[in-house]
């Protein structure tokens, strides 16, 4: 063999063995373009669909907030107006019947006035005591009346228990039963309250 034949080009072979397998750099090749290819992203339906039901759960639950509000708005005024409603009713009660007690007590003054003058006077100075008398009956049931207190119309009317107290039954000729025929003690109201019941005889 002569040295020709033997002689070997370094840069031949240099380049010889830089040289990659095809097979190799296809595999590099589909490896870059895949880094290179940019991610899949979500579908625009799909995103739309994540985000609908997303807004539909804040949704659901800033109403189930305002209805707790409104429930407890609710309960608050009710409770505001129930009260209102309970001190306006005792104020007026009270405006209406702040003189219950006040009357009931001065009741006596005015029966034992009409016992006086159902007394017949005798001479002139009985008269003066007597007109004095009535002069104070007088001014008391003004007042009393003013105030809304008022005597039970019960002479002659039928018996009835919410007004009138029956102390005794009488049989009277002509007289229908339950007829009150007389009043022993006068009954008296204060607006539509009972203040004293009248004490009557009731024909049977």
């Amino acid at each position: 063999m002569t040295d020709e034949e033997i002689r070997i080009n370094p840069d031949e072979n240099a380049g010889a063995c830089e040289k990659k397998p095809a097979a190799e750099e296809k595999t590099e090749k589909a490896s870059q373009e895949a880094e290179e290819k940019p991610k899949e992203e979500k579908a625009p339906e799909e995103a739309s669909k994540d985000e609908t039901e997303s807004l539909k759960q804040l949704i659901k639950e800033q109403e189930g907030q305002i209805a707790k509000l409104k429930n407890a708005y609710a309960m608050a005024y009710a409770d505001t107006e129930n009260t209102r409603k309970r001190l306006a009713r005792e104020y007026d009660n009270h405006m209406k019947y702040h003189l219950q007690s006040f009357a009931l007590e001065i009741l006596p003054v005015l029966d034992n006035c009409e016992r006086a003058l159902a007394i017949p006077a005798k001479d002139d100075t009985d008269e003066t005591y007597r007109k004095a008398f009535e002069m104070v009956w007088k001014n008391l049931s003004a007042a009393l009346k003013k105030e809304g207190v008022e005597e039970i119309e019960a002479l002659g009317q039928d018996y009835d228990p919410n007004w009138m107290q029956a102390m005794m039954m009488v049989h009277e000729d002509g007289v229908e039963p339950g007829k009150v025929t007389e009043v022993l003690q006068k009954g008296y109201k204060i607006k539509d309250r009972l203040l004293r019941a009248a004490m009557v005889k009731v024909s049977e």
